[in-house]
C-alpha cells in the first residue's frame, strides 16, 4: 500500500510542479519533457530486465549446482543460530539461508550482478513459506532491509569510476563508504527487529559485535595500505572470491556426482522466466521516477534543502553532491549518473565530488530493490518495508556527510 502511494505520488507531484513551470515560467516543454521521459523510461526499464536476462540465468545456475551440491545446505547450517533469530518464521536449517548469505556476500563485495539472482532465489523459497502469497512476511521485510541498507565493505565500481575521471586516489572514499554503510545497514537492521519484536539474545549481540569487530578490522587492514593500492588490491579480492564461489560450486557437484552441466541448465531456465516476470513492477518504477526528475521536482527539492541548511548556519558544501542521495533509493543507474556529473563537472577530488561518491556508495536503490524483488513473487503489500528501508537510507545520507566532512572536510 505504502509503495502505491509513494508511486502515484511521483506523478502527481511531477503534475503539480511542471504546471507551476507552465504558470509562472511560460515553459510549455515541461509537459513535452515528461511525456518523453515515460517513454525512455519504460525503454530502460525494459532494457534492464532484458540485460538481467544474461545474469539471472548465469547465477540462478550456479546457484542450481551449488543446491544440489549441499554447498546451500552446508551455508543454511553454519547460518541456522543467528538467521534463526533474524529469520523466526524460516525452518531451521532452511535452504533459503544459504541463498540469504551468498546474497548479502555478494552486496558486501560490491557484486551487484551476482547478488541479485541470489536474493530473488531466497525470495522465491520465503514465498513458498509464506501463507498470504500478496503480503510481504516478516522474513521477506527482514530480508529487504539487509539489502536496501546497502553494507558494502569494498566498492568496487565506485573506485573505477573515480580511477576513470581522473581521481588521484581513486580509493580515498574506501573508509568513509564502508564506515558510512555499516551505520546504514545497523539501523535497518536493528529498527525491523525492534517492530518485529525479535528478542536481543547473547546469539545476536555477539553477531553484531563480531560484525562491528569485522568492520574495524578491515579498517585498520586497508588503513595501513598505500591508498594506490587499495583499489587494486579489493578489485582483485572480489574477483577472487567470485571465481572461487563458481569452482567451489563445481566441485561439490562433482563430489555430490551431480550432472553439473543439466543442472546449470535447469536453474537458467529460471532465470530467465525470473527476468521476464519482473518487467512490468520494474517498468511501473522507472517510469514513476522519470517522470519526477523530468518535471523538476527533485531540483525543487534540492534548492529547498541547501535553503533551509544555509539559514540554519551549516555549511552548505554537500548539497551540490546531494542529488546523487536523493536519487539513489529511486535508481541505481539515476544516482550513478548524478556521481559521475558532479565528479565531471567539479572535479573527481572536489568535496562535492567525493561525497558523490559516499552517497552512492552508503546505500542501496531501496526502490528498485521493492520493485524486483517483491515483484518477482508476486507481492502486492509490502507492510513497513518501505519505511525501514527508507530509514536505513536516512541514516546512510547522514553517516555519509559526517564521514565526508571527517575526511575530507
Amino acid at each position: 500500500m505504502v509503495l502505491n502511494w509513494i508511486w502515484v505520488a511521483f506523478f502527481l507531484i511531477a503534475f503539480v510542479v511542471a504546471l507551476l513551470h507552465l504558470i509562472f515560467a511560460g515553459d510549455a516543454s515541461i509537459f513535452e519533457s515528461i511525456i518523453n521521459s515515460t517513454f525512455d523510461s519504460a525503454k530502460t526499464g525494459f532494457e534492464i530486465s532484458l540485460g538481467l536476462t544474461g545474469v539471472l540465468s548465469l547465477w540462478l545456475g550456479i546457484m542450481k549446482i551449488g543446491e544440489k551440491g549441499g554447498v546451500v545446505d552446508v551455508f543454511a547450517k553454519m547460518l541456522s543460530p543467528v538467521f534463526s533469530r533474524l529469520f523466526p518464521s524460516l525452518p531451521k536449517n532452511d535452504p533459503a539461508y544459504g541463498s540469504i548469505f551468498m546474497n548479502i556476500a555478494a552486496n558486501m563485495l560490491g557484486l551487484d550482478n551476482a547478488a541479485t539472482p541470489m536474493g530473488l532465489k531466497a525470495m522465491e523459497r520465503m514465498q513458498e513459506l509464506n501463507k498470504e502469497k500478496d503480503t510481504a512476511s516478516d522474513a521477506m521485510i527482514m530480508f529487504l532491509v539487509l539489502n536496501t541498507s546497502g553494507l558494502t565493505i569494498i566498492p568496487v565500481s565506485v573506485m573505477v569510476y573515480r580511477a576513470q575521471l581522473g581521481a588521484a586516489q581513486p580509493a580515498d572514499v574506501f573508509l568513509p563508504i564502508l564506515l558510512a554503510t555499516f551505520f546504514s545497514t545497523m539501523v535497518g537492521l536493528i529498527a525491523t527487529c525492534l517492530i518485529q519484536k525479535i528478542k536481543f539474545d547473547k546469539v545476536l549481540f555477539a553477531f553484531f559485535g563480531g560484525l562491528s569487530l569485522l568492520v574495524a578490522l578491515i579498517i585498520w587492514g586497508f588503513s595501513s595500505l598505500p591508498a594506490v593500492k587499495i583499489g587494486s588490491l579489493s578489485t582483485s579480492i572480489a574477483n577472487i572470491i567470485l571465481v572461487l564461489v563458481i569452482v567451489g560450486f563445481m566441485v561439490a557437484g562433482i563430489i555430490k556426482k551431480v550432472n553439473v552441466y543439466e543442472a546449470f541448465v535447469e536453474g537458467a531456465k529460471e532465470g530467465f522466466t525470473t527476468a521476464v516476470r519482473i518487467i512490468p513492477y520494474l517498468v511501473a518504477i522507472l517510469v514513476g521516477i522519470g517522470v519526477f526528475r523530468a518535471s523538476g521536482a527533485m531540483d525543487f527539492i534540492v534548492d529547498g534543502v541547501a535553503w533551509c541548511v544555509e539559514k540554519c548556519g551549516i555549511n552548505s558544501d554537500f548539497v551540490a553532491a546531494l542529488p546523487t542521495a536523493l536519487m539513489k533509493p529511486l535508481s541505481g543507474s539515476g544516482a550513478r549518473g548524478l556521481m559521475i556529473d558532479a565528479m565531471t563537472t567539479y572535479g573527481a577530488d572536489s568535496f562535492a565530488g567525493r561525497m558523490a561518491c559516499l552517497f552512492q556508495g552508503s546505500t542501496d536503490t531501496t526502490f528498485y530493490i521493492l520493485a524486483v524483488y517483491f515483484g518477482s513473487v508476486g507481492i502486492k503489500k509490502t507492510k513497513y518495508a518501505v519505511q525501514c528501508g527508507l530509514l536505513a537510507d536516512f541514516a546512510g545520507i547522514l553517516a555519509a556527510i559526517a564521514m565526508g566532512y571527517i575526511f575530507f572536510g
